[in-house]
């Protein structure tokens, strides 16, 4: 029996041997196939300061950079790949915190009462492309019907369709009635949006149970909105104890939280609360620009949307007057806000304009707010990669960091408008776009 207990356990250990072997063959093979790209850059901008570095390759492996130096200094191997930029500015892939990327900018209550989730993940599909090709790198989502933002986000992780990486939050929380309830439809229907919760008790279930069904951060509907029937974007909607709770379950499973707030008082208390960011802050006033200081809480603009739909937009009539009253008081109120050094994260509310031109909000804060190129930049990459707890990932080209880059034919510093025209755009290590050519 002891002989035969030995013969066992010799063939175990052979056997042991052998897997380790062949796994670790075929981890140095695969170590020794891994391909390098070089990128060749004819400058590099530096996000953090606003330097331009001339002639310099950046080095690929996977999905990370590995290296970056003087072209001189990098000569090519067998086996790389050389990607040629010429003479364009190469700088790091941009980031929108606040995007609806499964919905499109059709206002229409029939068409909204229409949708169903199946339609929200095909138009996904397609936005996620446009903002991808338009250089942004990184997404948040924030606010998705059915949780398929969710999907997408699986989806192009695993390599099935292409879009940015993205943050996603699911259905947005609200209060019965509110923004982010369901309101079109009258009393026999009983319809509720997926994300209404009231109470202490109700929003706590609504946060637990958004995480479990994959949401990477908390989206919650403090004040009133534009885009919904019935309800006033300056009257506050949750409580501040609502909030509060939400804030502490949110914080405590790991995720941040995202508070939609148009009204001076509810900003006043999401920051109170603890959100991480303000988004919108049309009518914010100087008690909420103190208390967002002393949280450091984020404030996320969303500018552009509000110039093309007085250009190009057909809103229905009780979306429109809102519209209006907000975007005659939103601008100045932010410009101060930015101007008292309140941190800024560059956010679009894509789908309120159409995807894709997520960079014009960059031109109005440099041609209307007054801000310097570079920190207009840097809302869009340093600020927001640091809002989304992700810059040690992204937001500024460094080694071991994605490998998300974009290049452009002129330097952003001089004209920032040159972002509306990206040509060239990586993200982690693969080229979706190259216009360079």
């Amino acid at each position: 029996m002891s002989g035969c207990l030995t013969r066992v356990v010799g063939l175990c250990a052979a056997v042991c041997t052998m897997v380790f072997a062949g796994s670790s063959g075929a981890q140095q093979a695969g170590s020794t196939a891994a391909k390098r790209t070089l990128v060749r850059a004819g400058h590099v901008l530096d996000v953090k300061t606003g330097k331009l570095a001339d002639g310099q390759t950046i080095v690929v492996v996977g999905d990370t950079i590995q290296s970056i130096a003087p072209s001189a200094t990098v000569s090519a191997q067998p086996g790389d790949v050389v990607i040629d930029l010429g003479g364009m500015t190469v700088m790091p892939g941009l980031i929108d915190v606040h995007t609806h990327v499964t919905m499109n900018p059709d206002f229409d209550p029939y068409r909204e009462l229409t949708t169903t989730d199946a339609k929200e993940a095909i138009t996904g599909v397609v936005n996620a492309k446009a903002t991808l090709m338009a250089g942004f790198t990184s997404i948040r989502n924030v606010g998705a019907g059915g949780f398929t933002d969710v999907d997408l986000r699986d989806a192009i992780n695993a390599g099935q369709v292409p879009g940015p990486h993205m943050q996603v939050s699911g259905p947005a929380m609200g209060i019965t009635g509110g923004h982010c309830d369901e309101n079109l439809l009258p009393i026999q229907y009983h319809v509720v949006g997926d994300g209404v919760a009231d109470g202490i008790a109700e929003v706590q279930h609504k946060v637990r149970q958004n995480i479990k069904y994959g949401a990477d951060l908390i989206k919650i509907c403090a004040t009133g909105g534009v885009l919904s029937k019935g309800d006033d974007p300056q009257a506050s909607q949750y409580t501040l104890e609502e909030m509060q709770a939400i804030v502490a379950d949110a914080h405590r499973l790991g995720r941040k939280v995202a508070a939609h707030a148009h009204g001076a008082q509810g900003i006043l208390w999401a920051s109170k609360a603890g959100v991480d960011s303000i988004e919108h802050g049309s009518y914010i006033n100087d008690e909420a620009i103190a208390e967002m200081k002393k949280n450091g809480t984020y404030l996320v603009p969303t500018l552009y949307l509000e110039d093309w739909q007085i250009e190009k937009g057909s809103l229905p009539a009780f979306y429109h007057q809102k519209m209006v009253d907000v975007s005659a008081v939103a601008k100045s109120n932010i410009k101060h806000a930015m101007q008292a050094g309140v941190k800024i994260a560059l956010g679009t509310d894509a789908a309120v304009y159409p995807h894709g031109l997520n960079a014009h909000e960059l031109d109005v804060y440099v041609n209307q707010m007054g801000m310097t190129p570079l920190a207009a930049l840097q809302t869009a990459t340093v600020n927001a990669a640091n809002l989304m707890g992700w810059s040690a990932k992204t937001g500024t080209l460094e080694p071991g960091k994605w490998a998300d880059l974009i290049a452009v034919e002129r330097n952003p510093m001089e004209d920032v408008r040159v972002l509306q025209d990206v040509k060239f755009v990586m993200k982690g290590g693969v080229v979706y776009k190259d216009a360079a050519k």
